[in-house]
């Protein structure tokens, strides 16, 4: 099996891109810049002007952020993926989408796999749901939507959550007892080599087991990660989006990234559990639990390096 991947220097991309060459597959990685082992491509710019032939491509290039201007991530992720399927017109595409296409206003409470949402909180999760729509264009493609991925290789998710303790107390939003369906890269490397193989097409949810309390996630991560003596204090959800609004109505007008968003709460205060029949009974994926346990070690581990 040959694949390409791109977004391969990224956490998702790199993850997948590795377990396809353990299982002995032959994989093209694709980077924004050049490096070892990986090719130049730019979504915000045209395609390599002569794509390998591989067996199936899997997209994981994206730009994620909870604010930027919108261009940018339209540019990356909803043209960047038009761009993509139209460079493997005939190729198997898994494209990595997100959980966040769906609505951001209500819960999800075992969601299954609907149309994308046609408003959205900021400029990441629209540009996202226009691209889970421009690769199911494709004739063969298939989307894997993902919740809040996290495990070893992770810069984003747990590093964002340890950076706002102050003072001995962590700051979160609604209430211990708020539902979440984690996604552990494992579970979403196991998919996307899945997809590469099944004729699978449309949408699959992709996720950890089942759904754990965001007070019991939050309380495994400090623990494991050497700050079991933090408090966690939580804002209503009100509160939290009312404060989140100003702040980015701040960061607009001066142009810096807020430190509090909309979006962040949206994804974090309501309940987010998604229905995964189509990746068990499909895509035959038996997803592990969620589990922080080794949080502490692969966090201090630094950035993989692939040697030249």
């Amino acid at each position: 099996m040959r694949i390409a991947v791109t977004g391969a220097a990224g956490f998702v991309g790199g993850a997948i891109a590795d377990a396809a060459e353990a299982r002995g597959w032959e994989v093209v990685r694709f980077g924004r810049r050049p490096a070892p082992g990986i090719l130049a491509w730019d979504l915000a710019g045209p395609p390599p002007a002569r794509p390998p032939m591989v067996d199936a491509v899997v997209h994981a290039g994206a730009l994620v952020a909870d604010w930027g201007p919108a261009r940018v991530f339209h540019r990356v992720n909803a043209l960047g993926t038009r761009a993509v399927a139209e460079a493997f017109p005939g190729t198997r595409l898994v494209h990595i989408s997100s959980s966040s296409v769906y609505p951001w206003w209500e819960p999800c409470i075992d969601r299954a796999e609907e149309e994308p949402a046609a408003r959205h909180l900021g400029a990441y999760g629209r540009s996202k749901a226009l691209a889970d729509v421009e690769a199911r264009r494709h004739p063969d493609a298939l989307v894997l939507r993902p919740h809040a991925v996290y495990g070893p290789g992770d810069r984003t998710l747990l590093p964002r959550l340890l950076s706002n303790i102050r003072r001995g107390t962590l700051l979160s939003v609604g209430h211990p007892g708020v539902l979440h369906q984690l996604t552990h890269i494992e579970n979403l490397t196991t998919a996307a080599l899945a997809a590469c193989t099944s004729e699978v097409r449309g949408a699959v949810n992709v996720a950890d087991a089942g759904p754990v309390p965001l007070g019991a996630v939050l309380r495994s991560a400090l623990n494991a990660t050497g700050h079991g003596g933090v408090a966690v204090k939580y804002l209503p959800g009100p509160l939290a989006m009312a404060l989140a609004g100003v702040s980015d109505g701040v960061a607009a007008a001066v142009r810096r990234p807020p430190r509090l968003t909309r979006y962040a709460v949206s994804q974090l205060g309501m309940q987010r559990t998604y229905c995964l029949d189509r990746l068990r009974g499909e895509l035959g994926v038996d997803p592990i639990s969620t589990t922080l346990a080794d949080a502490g070690k692969w966090l201090a581990e630094p950035r993989h390096v692939r040697p030249a």
